[in-house]
């Protein structure tokens, strides 16, 4: 009995020992100090922290945003030092907001960049998370170093910030500002870039926008020039072909200023240049099946292999139709096949040609369609000079307005034919080199000119109607619907005064003979005279009386001359 009251008695005096030992070593902590702690054990619903003084602390899960292994060191604010059944209580939420309390306030006064997090719109701007159930507020100004326009594309995004206004509370009184965080970003990006790059170096960046001579591409905050030459060794009619908005790009540095801080880059000296080996792959005469790029009012442009494009010519597309503009011909992903007419390295251009392909027509014209054929054809164009006639598929005939009629001045050419109309004509001149077919109708008959000529020379005597009367003479038409003029000089005899008065003889409709004094084929002209017949006529009648008649009598000019003096001096009296 007296030695288990002994035992009783030396267990209550350890355990006091123990208790003394235990408080002892909790004097060098106090409640609200933050201390490191090691993960020793973690179950389903505590992690369990040993803190250092004998004694561990018990946390919920709920307090961790990952839950820590064991071994882990963790920060902790210890809440109760003598806590129930003596064990110390601790938090690790409370120590994380303690911590962060620190750094923000650190950051503030420092003015260093802090993370945070974009939450929610709210008017003038967002609500940050800074971490440690902080908040702050940041003005939509001070949100970007470029105007946003539209607020919900931040949310979720987690940027540095600086501290414009700190309050240690949970309140949402801190002030942030992010865009100067991205100037200083910028402007450290920036002095990085100029100072440790040089021209042919490789950089990366992001597609940011786009303009009509090319595109900006985001290098960290600035911007460099991706040229619409600079895209591509060939042509480039749309920047948007060769990248994307966003895209992330390699890009060659072919240009830098520091000075103007004009960055220039290329994406076509990514690759080698191919007109380097243009003349090693490439011929004149070569034949190439290639698709077509681009097409503008004076030609197609036709890729011949990547960054080489050749330019086809309105004029080399077809021997023979009249092309206004290639897009009658052509489309944009037509793959054609065309000749290398020839190039130049230096100015990087290559000529080619699609009708070199094809035979001339032309080459053989005058051997299909001689001079003097007779065809009958449709009128394809009426013009105030004429008309084309289709001979054949692209190629035309032209019949003048002068070539209808020997003797009919056509002044309409609508009044002779109508587009559509098929008519009968004849070549009169080929000409290959200048790609020229003249045709005629009046040449399907004789030329009446030629006629009047041979039966009617020189001082002929010839007949007609009067088809016109005017103030300087008579217009006669005569055999073939020829029109001849009598000048008003010429209506009278050789021994009569021209007046006006004669004029009014003359009737239109009225028969009438005269002489004829010139007939030019050539220039259709006939000129006729009253005078210069009634002329010979006299000079006929005196040659009868030179000669002796029967009874060897002979009869003087001066006898007729005298004889016809007399004649007046009768007439007179």
């Amino acid at each position: 009995m007296a030695e288990e009251q002994e035992m009783d008695e030396k267990k209550t005096k350890m355990q006091d020992m123990l208790q003394e030992e235990y408080l002892k070593s909790l004097d060098g902590i106090e409640d609200g100090q933050l201390v490191a702690g090691t993960v020793v054990q973690v179950n389903n619903e505590y992690v369990f922290v040993d803190v250092g003084y004998k004694s561990e602390g018990r946390i919920s899960r709920d307090e961790f945003t990952t839950i820590p292994e064991v071994g882990e060191q963790v920060k902790v604010v210890i809440i109760n030092k003598e806590g129930k059944g003596g064990q110390i209580v601790v938090s690790k939420k409370r120590a994380d907001f303690k911590e962060r309390t620190d750094e923000l306030k650190t950051a503030a006064e420092g003015r260093t960049p802090v993370m945070g997090k974009f939450e929610k719109v709210i008017k003038g701007g967002f609500e940050v998370d800074l971490g440690g159930e902080y908040k702050g507020f940041c003005p939509l100004s001070k949100a970007d170093v470029i105007r946003v326009e539209d607020p919900e594309t931040l949310i979720g995004i987690s940027d540095y910030f600086i501290i414009d206004k700190f309050h240690g509370g949970t309140k949402l009184k801190s002030v942030v500002n992010r865009r100067e965080y991205l100037d200083q970003k910028i402007k450290e990006n920036k002095e990085k870039f100029f100072s440790t790059v040089q021209i042919g170096d490789v950089v990366e960046g992001v597609v940011k926008s786009f303009t009509s001579f090319g595109a900006f591409i985001d290098l960290g905050g600035f911007d460099g020039l991706l040229h619409i030459n600079d895209m591509s060794w060939g042509h480039v009619t749309r920047p948007k072909d060769f990248v994307k908005k966003g895209q992330v790009v390699q890009l060659r540095l072919i240009n830098i200023d520091p000075e103007t801080q004009k960055i220039n880059l290329s994406l076509k000296h990514m690759q080698e240049d191919p007109w380097t080996t243009f003349e090693h792959n490439f011929h004149v005469g070569d034949v190439v099946k290639a698709p077509v790029t681009k097409i503008t009012t004076f030609g197609a442009f036709i890729e011949i292999e990547p960054g080489i494009e050749g330019l086809a010519h309105i004029s080399e597309l077809s021997w023979t139709k009249r092309v206004n503009n290639p897009k009658e011909v052509l489309d944009v992903g037509d793959v054609v096949e065309a000749k290398i007419l020839g190039y130049d390295l230096d100015k990087k251009r290559v000529s080619l040609g699609l009708k070199q392909l094809e035979s001339n027509p032309w080459d053989t014209i005058a051997e299909r369609y001689p001079t003097g054929m007779t065809l009958s054809k449709p009128v394809v164009k009426i013009t105030n000079s004429g008309a084309f006639v289709n001979l054949e598929e692209g190629i035309d005939g032209f019949l003048h307005i002068d070539d209808i009629s020997w003797t009919k001045k056509v002044k309409n050419m609508s009044s002779f034919c109508a587009e559509g109309d098929v008519i009968d004509v004849v070549v009169t001149r080929v000409e290959p080199e200048n790609r020229r077919i003249r045709l005629g109708v009046k040449q399907l008959e004789g030329n009446p000119w030629q006629t009047l000529r041979h039966d009617y020379p020189k001082f002929s005597t010839i007949s007609g109607v009067i088809t016109n009367v005017t103030d300087f003479g008579v217009f006669v038409k005569v055999l073939g619907d020829i029109e001849g003029l009598i000048s008003k000089f010429n209506l009278v005899g050789p021994d009569e005064e021209f007046s006006d008065e004669v004029l009014k003889k003359y009737n239109v409709g009225d028969p009438i003979t005269a002489m004829v004094v010139e007939c030019n084929p050539t220039t259709q002209k006939l000129s006729l005279s009253i005078k210069e017949m009634v002329k010979r006529s006299q000079q006929s009648e005196i040659a009868k009386y030179i000669h002796e008649d029967d009874d060897g009598d002979t009869y003087s000019l001066a006898d007729m001359l005298r004889s016809k003096d007399e004649d007046r001096e009768k007439g007179d009296n």
